[in-house]
């Protein structure tokens, strides 16, 4: 671990002071320099104002799971950032803020500059003086500052003089930074820098949606919530170039309508929302479900319920997404714990909606979405197109047909020849309403015939296993980045993700708990996890850690409830 260089930044202030940005600004500089950069941030759900902090943890020898209790360093963009924050300091640390700013009461760890003088003399707006904070810390941490203006040049691109500007200031705030020393100065400036262009600083939603791109995606609808609507505005960004379909429609209801219709039409389709959305949207998952319709539905959980925390982090819908609509039916729930899973199953989640013709539903949360990861590659990922069939039969096309595996063919309307129906009522083999008894029964179990490969494919992937120990973590989502960081610092433990939730792989999850000492770690009241391990093995853990107050766990109270239990032994 002496090799290891671990850097903690924070930067707070009010909305609409760039907070955001100057974390991105500083994680993308960390990153070429070769550190593995973690971002994450938090703010209110307020139209305006409120106070907003983003944290920055940069690793170098080593990967940036997640953000940390305490900080080397806070850029405070208003005077109450720079007093609240103090408290986030390692010892050594300072607090870096405008002259107007400093707290009332001196502190030695406060060190305030002429922030915004310089924006003024440079010609800048107001909210420019961020960036001469930025390159304060640049100065301070003996980063390069040529690779930071080249950063700042890649966000403003296409807009010169905004480049310029913020470069200019920038490199001012760097003059005075280089007054000051952290503890890391000198290993800092000792790097070698990394090979730009060979890391992703990418976050959860960019990833499920880049995923989905990869497996084939055409149509895309959705009502913006957050916190998922920054899938929305990223394939909106694309959309021209990639050639698909990004449509922001009514209602949630009207946006997954819209794209069952369309995967009907023969586009590959998919939604994204948060909890209210989704529960919005179950009247037309049944729909989906009856019709065999094949759809993504990217649900990325905050508190609720109701309205909730809107712009804060939860593990809650576990359960509402495995029985959400009425009746029964297939379904497959998946849940990634980083983005690099995130694209992964972006992909497979798609291409099995289009393989089983069964909805799929990713659960994704507020802090996988909006947080921030280094990743050093994607794989190429291809589409699996299903049972689609483009012969004429000349009549009506038997949509439902019975066959061994449950997964009738497919053909699109505008066939030649072809007539298509769909009813989301029961049906026959061609989509005539029925009530009769014997063929309501066939298609009933046709549906779930569909359950026995997709069990082989949970049994196939539906965990992760890290480390081995005779204690063993088990969690889901997102939590599986906080575990592993707790042990980062802890020997003798394993963690074990579970990534198919629905259908659940118990077989392989009885294999990898057998002998073990269980602790599940989940971000909700409940313990939905703990439910399904006790419906699918009678399984009891030993201890369960909780979190529901819209925020993720600290690596740190995981690391001591997990001491605990290796002490208790």
């Amino acid at each position: 671990m002496e090799n290891v260089i671990d850097l903690g930044l924070m930067v707070a202030g009010p909305a609409g002071a760039g907070v955001f940005a100057s974390s991105l600004l500083l994680g993308k500089t960390l990153m070429r320099h070769g550190f593995s950069v973690f971002v994450t941030n938090e703010y209110p759900s307020l139209i305006r104002g409120g106070h907003q902090w983003a944290q920055v943890r940069a690793v170098f020898g080593g990967y940036s799971y997640s953000h940390r209790k305490t900080v080397d360093a806070v850029l405070a963009l208003d005077k109450f950032s720079a007093e609240v924050h103090i408290a986030d300091l390692k010892n050594g640390g300072i607090v870096v803020c405008d002259e107007g700013d400093a707290p009332t009461q001196a502190d030695p760890r406060v060190v305030a500059f002429p922030l915004r003088r310089i924006v003024k003399e440079e010609g800048g707006p107001s909210v420019a003086s961020n960036t001469v904070g930025v390159g304060v810390l640049l100065g301070a941490l003996g980063l390069r500052i040529e690779i930071a203006e080249r950063v700042i040049y890649d966000q403003f691109r296409g807009k010169k003089e905004a480049a310029e500007l913020n470069a200019r200031l920038l490199r001012r705030g760097f003059e005075l930074g280089r007054s000051l020393e952290l503890g890391v100065r000198d290993r800092v400036m000792s790097l070698k820098p990394a090979e730009e262009g060979r890391s992703l600083l990418i976050d959860g939603n960019s990833a499920v949606a880049l995923g989905a791109l990869s497996a084939g995606l055409t149509f895309f609808a959705a009502y913006p919530m957050t916190p998922a609507s920054p899938i929305l505005h990223f394939l909106a960004e694309v959309q021209r170039d990639l050639g698909i379909v990004v449509f922001q429609p009514e209602s949630e209801l009207a946006a997954i309508n819209m794209a069952i219709g369309a995967a009907y039409a023969g586009a590959r389709s998919m939604v994204a929302t948060s909890g209210g959305g989704f529960s919005l949207m179950v009247e037309a998952l049944g729909q989906a479900a009856m019709t065999e319709t094949p759809i993504l539905i990217v649900e990325v959980q905050r508190p609720g319920p109701s309205t909730g925390l809107p712009t804060h982090t939860a593990q809650g819908d576990l359960r509402f997404v495995i029985h959400a609509s009425q009746g029964e039916f297939p379904r497959v729930v998946l849940a990634p714990g980083d983005p690099y899973q995130a694209y992964v199953l972006g992909n497979v989640g798609l291409n099995l909606a289009w393989k089983y013709q069964v909805p799929v539903i990713i659960l994704s949360d507020k802090y996988l979405g909006e947080s921030y990861w280094t990743l050093k590659d994607l794989p190429q990922l291809g589409v699996e197109e299903g049972k689609v069939s483009r012969e004429s039969v000349n009549g009506t096309f038997p949509r439902y047909k019975l066959t061994e595996d449950g997964v009738s063919p497919m053909v699109f309307p505008g066939t030649p020849g072809s007539l298509v129906y769909a009813n989301t009522s029961e049906h026959d083999e061609y989509g005539f309403g029925t009530i009769d008894p014997l063929k309501v029964k066939a298609m009933q179990e046709k549906r779930f015939l569909k359950l026995r490969k997709l069990r082989e494919e949970a049994e196939r992937s539906g965990v992760e296993v890290y480390g081995d120990g005779e204690v063993l973590v088990v969690t889901w989502g997102s939590t599986k980045m906080i575990v592993l960081e707790a042990l980062r610092r802890i020997s003798g433990v394993g963690l074990l993700q579970v990534v198919w939730l629905e259908p659940f792989p118990k077989n392989k999850v009885k294999s990898a708990v057998h002998g073990k000492k269980i602790l599940v770690i989940e971000n909700n009241m409940t313990g939905q996890l703990v439910s399904l391990l006790r419906e699918h093995l009678f399984l009891e853990p030993a201890d369960v850690l909780l979190k529901y107050d819209g925020r993720q766990f600290y690596p740190e109270d995981v690391e001591a409830w997990i001491a605990s239990h290796l002490e208790a032994r």
